[in-house]
């Protein structure tokens, strides 16, 4: 049986495509709940993934030996079901394997929904608006400017 973990990580190799994007600022005020450092430590293995989300639309991603930037865009409010599609696409990589051990395409574009605690401070990303196949928990690093 394929971990979440796993079945994102195809899921965003098969949707690879090559259009460009430019990033959009996500919210004017910078009061996106998104926006800041959060820590995923990937399942079943030591190895922890550092995303920092910024308000101008862009991502820095570490994971194991990669470094990648990506550009996204979000809504300002989540659907009714509580959910924020996460649209990501990866617009540069230093070619090295990740925490599952692949290496991430330029141009690779996946969607994802985010749902978040109470206070914020932790969510999940899912395939879809349900809790079927998600991972996580993505907890937020206090104190740190992004």
């Amino acid at each position: 049986m394929r971990t979440p973990f796993a079945v994102l990580a195809l899921l965003t190799a098969a949707l690879s495509f090559s259009g460009r994007t430019h990033a959009a600022p996500v919210a004017p005020d910078k009061n996106h709940p998104i926006l800041g450092i959060w820590l995923l430590q990937v399942p079943d293995t030591t190895c922890t993934e550092t995303y920092r989300f910024r308000a101008d639309g862009t991502t820095l991603v570490t994971s194991a030996e990669e470094i990648s930037q990506s550009e996204f865009t979000i809504p300002a409010k989540p659907s009714a079901t509580g959910y924020y599609k996460l649209t990501d696409r990866i617009v540069k990589d230093n070619g090295k394997k990740d925490c599952s051990g692949d290496v991430m395409k330029v141009g690779t574009s996946t969607s994802y929904f985010v749902r978040f605690n109470d206070d914020n401070s932790v969510f999940i990303m899912c395939l879809a608006e349900s809790m079927d196949q998600c991972i996580g928990p993505f907890r937020r690093v206090p104190g740190q400017d992004i």
